[in-house]
Order: C-alpha cells, then sequence, then structure tokens
C-alpha cells in the first residue's frame, strides 16, 4: 500500500488542540491543496478564508456557537487556525466543489502533521448580517453560501485508531 493511501486511512477528526500557532507557511501548503480539488467543470466555484487573526477566528468562534445554540463552547475545540470554504450559489455544484476542498485540506493538515475537523454551520454563519458584514470587510463579493469551517492546528493528543469499516460498504458489480 501507498504512503498517500496509508495517510488517508490514519487521518481522523481532531477535537483536541494545542495553543501553538501553525507557521504561515502550513497554512499556505494547505490553503493551496484546497484550490487543486475538483470542481464542477473546472469552474472552481469555492474560495478559502484562512483565518489565524485570533480576533477574527473567535468572532467566528461565537457565531459558530450561537447556532449550535450552546453560547458558552467553543465548536472549533481550541484550534488556532480556520479555514472558511464558501462557494458560488450559482454553481449547481457548490456544495461538492466545497465539501471537495475540506477533504483535500483535512488531507494536506494530516501530511503536515497537524490535526483538522470540518465544523458545520458556516452556512448559517455566513447568512447572518453579521456573517455578511465580515465577508465584505474581507472584501468577498458575490453571492457565496458557507460550505464549512476546517478547524487546524497542532494536536494536543494522538488519534484514535479507526473504527472498522462496516462489511458492506463497498459493492462490487463486476
Amino acid at each position: 500500500m501507498n504512503d498517500f493511501i496509508k495517510q488517508l486511512k490514519s487521518r481522523r477528526s481532531c477535537r483536541s488542540y494545542r495553543p501553538d500557532s501553525v507557521p504561515h507557511e502550513l497554512i499556505e501548503q494547505i490553503a493551496e491543496a484546497g484550490t487543486y480539488a475538483a470542481t464542477g467543470m473546472g469552474m472552481q466555484s469555492p474560495i478559502i478564508i484562512a483565518v489565524s487573526n485570533k480576533e477574527l477566528r473567535d468572532k467566528l468562534m461565537l457565531m459558530n456557537a450561537s447556532v449550535l445554540g450552546n453560547a458558552g463552547a467553543d465548536p472549533f475545540y481550541g484550534a488556532p487556525v480556520i479555514f472558511v470554504v464558501l462557494a458560488d450559489r450559482s454553481r449547481p455544484t457548490a456544495i461538492y466543489d466545497g465539501s471537495l476542498v475540506l477533504g483535500n485540506m483535512m488531507n494536506a493538515a494530516a501530511s503536515l502533521g497537524l490535526g483538522s475537523c470540518w465544523i458545520h454551520r458556516a452556512k448559517e454563519v455566513f447568512e447572518s448580517a453579521e456573517g455578511r458584514s465580515i465577508l465584505k470587510e474581507l472584501g468577498v463579493t458575490g453571492d457565496y453560501e458557507g460550505i464549512g469551517h476546517l478547524a487546524v492546528g497542532y494536536p494536543a493528543e494522538a488519534p484514535a485508531p479507526a473504527k472498522p469499516r462496516k462489511p458492506d460498504y463497498v459493492r462490487y458489480a463486476d
């Protein structure tokens, strides 16, 4: 089995991060991996916002926690970097495109020794007036839908091993 397949099989969602900052070069590599995700007709409908600014990260955390209905929680599990993936609503493949971007970035993070976790509720966060205001402040124009947040940082603990795969996961029609 090649190293790439081994990495895919060992990557797990991380729900506990060390507070250490992530070097900008690694943030760039993860974002770049996202830009190489497959997209419908190669239209590249998603955009990626890499957030390492603590003030903005914490604002997004509070907004996400509010949508979650748990104002005291940190739905980003203490991760110091949050990637926001949005996609152009006018593209019929927007949700799929953004999902593939997030998948590429999760695998890239793992390959760099970082943990990651896809966090939902980006749709609700960026449909709010405050979310739209943040996008405007960041110079994002257009009609974008929030696909997901990706929490990234150094894991505080080793990931648990993968659960066994269900026996009928793959069906062959030879």
